[in-house]
């Protein structure tokens, strides 16, 4: 087994440099268009409204400058354009390797189901729900990682302001919405979060009971990504290892799957009656 998982993580390795090379190169290629314009740190994290630390960390490929970064400093270098042709491939490289490919999809996504077992989904947490989850990792990871991944998590949340806005199931098991990561505050807000996503018109949210005798979920969580364009992806990861089922009649297995959970979970308007319950008892 050890051998194995040495041999998932040198797997893994190139994705890992290819998303840091990007960076870096992002960087330099930043600082030399700054130089170029005669603008110390400091006067161009002015004009950006950032300070120089910031700029300092992204010159030196510390630090994943979001899209508006990238679109202001290219408009106020005068770059032409230099700077937002990378913003795709930077905004991937804010993403751990195992979950850039399935980032993508979701991000151009027409339909996604969500299967969540273990914790609140990424679509639906608050940052301090996020950072607490992060926090929690074992290996340790540095503060500038953790920083990093809150941002990219929460930017993934825009996928609900898109028009035509995706359609978008979740089922969460109840232990899920009971679990006081960080503190209960932090829970609170979550399910505080949840409750609102779950009354948008494009959203359902449904909850299935710990006491539900029946439940097709015990092989464990899983995403269905449908694209605009192309067949439905079902998405699984466990334990920092990810994969992409593409096969037909496997997605479509997984696809049926999803569909009896959700008649086994309660309905989306029980649902959020039963979140408000929740958080009545914190």
């Amino acid at each position: 087994m050890r051998d194995e998982e040495s041999a998932a993580q040198r797997q893994q390795r190139p994705e890992d440099e290819l998303g840091t090379g990007v960076v870096t190169a992002f960087g330099r290629q930043l600082k030399l268009l700054r130089v170029r314009a005669g603008l110390e740190r400091a006067e161009f994290g002015k004009r950006l409204g950032y300070s120089a630390d910031t700029v300092a960390s992204i010159e030196q490929g510390r630090r994943i400058p979001q899209a508006r970064f990238i679109e202001k400093a290219d408009e106020v270098l005068g770059a032409g354009g230099v700077l937002t042709a990378l913003k795709e491939e930077v905004g991937r490289a804010q993403y751990p390797a195992f979950f850039r490919d399935a980032a993508l999809l979701e991000s151009d996504a027409h339909e996604l189901f969500l299967y969540a077992v273990q914790a609140v989904p990424g679509l639906l947490q608050t940052e301090e729900y996020t950072r607490a989850l992060l926090a929690m990792r074992r290996p340790l990871l540095d503060e500038d990682t953790i920083e990093q991944r809150v941002s990219a998590r929460l930017a993934r949340q825009q996928t609900f302001a898109r028009w035509p806005a995706p359609l978008v199931s979740f089922v969460i098991e109840e232990a899920v919405l009971r679990k006081p990561f960080g503190s209960k505050a932090v829970l609170r807000g979550v399910l505080e979060n949840v409750l609102m996503v779950g009354h948008r018109r494009n959203v359902e949210v449904q909850v299935m009971l710990n006491d539900q005798e029946d439940n097709a979920g015990v092989d464990g969580p899983f995403t269905l990504i449908t694209p605009k364009k192309g067949e439905q992806i079902a998405y699984l990861e466990v334990q920092g290892r990810s994969i992409l089922v593409n096969d037909r009649d496997e997605v479509r297995s997984i696809s049926a799957r999803y569909g009896i959970i959700r008649s086994q979970a309660l309905t989306p308007r029980e649902s959020l009656g039963f979140v408000e319950k929740v958080l009545g008892e914190l």
